[in-house]
């Protein structure tokens, strides 16, 4: 049994982004860019970067050069395609309290208060801009809650010493998002390969609406018919992989089995569903803020299991935080370092898949990442000392206009809870402080 027109409107109520078709149907013009955020997403990576090392070796991530005319380091020139789509930064601090901690560094890096003693920017503005979304927050984890991990394992806050749980199983996340929008109220787990679909039998509801439209409309959804047919070719096997969207949110679930939620070897896949679980729910509308935690920090994470990846090694286990433990200089023949230069490259091109998603979509007068602001993040800077100074931030997207892009921001020791509140004014937010020191937004983020 499909979807009705009457269920999907309704599972789309209050969405603050309208799909295509719902455009069409609703008689709505596209959203402009109108001076903020539709969407904030975190995405954060455990153990921070190869910055300065204690010899003097300069960061291999931080960015050279002038505001304009600057060239990525090299973990970051995984990112060069979207240099102009990011804002760079060198310089932020997150105060010296606890520095050279990774648990003090983990409760500050979203809530701007030593000792996380304070709700994060995330929670706040689901809380405030992000409360009419069906879901106001959205915490996905991959493997973020291994080993019985909790409390300062988890960087989202919702309020003093009170973290929030990210979910790390990517069927239960897509279950619990898309199930009130389903006939019969929950998806189909183990049909077609295991993919699941908000919009199986949908095609005959729209095929009723194409009926009621005339002209230029029935053409543009002609053309959202076409793109469901090749939807339904892919979950047929027809043609590759099932790619979710906001005509049809999918979740491309094949061989994944939850006894294996923990198994090192199957986290780039994990990621990879938490990522576009993530996406379709904010195309869809469902929700405005969300956080992806990757692991937590000192990470047992095996990274040398992902196969394909430059780290993978059959023969020998490499974890993210014995990597990050590389020494005291930049050595490329210690086999730490190199696997630790590898994994954070690995980290950036993960980020760089979500910006892809993002992108692929149209929204307004552009597409879904020009009308986002995503925060990438770790708890530290270099992840040999343990550092909260000149901090591995990157802000994506333009905010809706909110943000002007490619460029890179640098400071003196500025404290980062003025980025945070620069985040929340992208948004819409009504900010002028958050989390300790900040006074107004970070100089030079904001287009006004």
């Amino acid at each position: 049994m499909g979807l009705t027109r009457r269920q999907l409107l309704k599972s789309l109520a209050g969405a603050s982004v309208a799909l295509p078709f719902y455009d069409i149907a609703m008689g709505r013009k596209a959203a402009a860019m109108d001076g903020h955020a539709s969407r904030f997403i975190v995405f954060y990576f455990p153990d921070g970067i190869a910055g300065p090392s204690q010899n003097g070796d300069a960061s291999l991530w931080h960015c050279r050069g002038s505001e304009f005319d600057f060239e990525l380091g090299e973990t970051l020139s995984h990112l060069g395609r979207f240099r102009d789509e990011c804002v760079f930064f060198n310089g932020l601090s997150m105060g010296g309290t606890d520095s050279g901690s990774h648990p003090g560094g983990a409760k500050k890096l979203l809530t701007g208060v030593d000792g996380g003693n304070g709700e994060s920017i995330d929670q706040y503005l689901a809380r405030t801009v992000g409360s009419g979304a069906s879901w106001r927050h959205l915490n996905l984890g991959c493997m973020a809650n291994h080993n019985g991990a909790s409390g300062d394992k988890h960087i989202s806050y919702s309020g003093p010493g009170a973290t929030v749980a990210p979910e790390d199983n990517p069927l239960i996340a897509f279950d619990r998002i898309f199930a009130g929008a389903l006939p019969g109220g929950t998806p189909d787990n183990t049909e077609r390969d295991r993919t699941l679909s908000v919009l199986d039998g949908a095609m005959a509801d729209l095929a009723d609406l194409r009926s009621s439209l005339g002209g230029t409309e029935a053409v543009k959804l002609n053309q959202h018919l076409e793109a469901f047919r090749e939807v339904e070719a892919r979950i047929a096997g027809d043609v590759g992989p099932p790619v979710g969207s906001c005509e049809d949110p999918a979740l491309d679930a094949a061989g994944f089995d939850s006894a294996e939620l923990y198994e090192p070897g199957r986290f780039p896949a994990m990621l990879r569903m938490q990522t576009d679980l993530m996406v379709q729910a904010m195309a869809c509308g469902l929700t405005q803020v969300g956080v992806i935690q990757g692991s937590h920090h000192t990470s047992e994470l095996i990274m040398s299991r992902f196969e394909g990846s430059d780290m993978f090694d059959a023969g020998y286990d490499m974890r993210s935080h014995q990597a990050s433990h590389y020494g005291a200089s930049h050595d490329r023949g210690h086999r730490e370092f190199a696997d630790y230069v590898d994994q954070r490259g690995w980290w950036v091109q993960q980020f760089r898949y979500l910006l892809e998603q993002l992108e692929a979509r149209p929204e307004g007068d552009g597409t879904m990442l020009d009308h986002s602001t995503i925060l990438l993040c770790s708890e530290v800077c270099d992840g040999n000392t343990h550092l909260h100074d000149n901090m591995p931030f990157v802000v994506a997207g333009r905010a809706g206009g909110a943000i002007s892009t490619g460029r890179l921001l640098q400071y003196e020791s500025m404290r980062h809870s003025n980025l945070l509140v620069g985040l929340g004014r992208s948004m819409g937010a009504d900010l002028n402080n958050f989390g300790q020191e900040s006074f107004g937004p970070l100089p030079g983020l904001l287009s006004s």
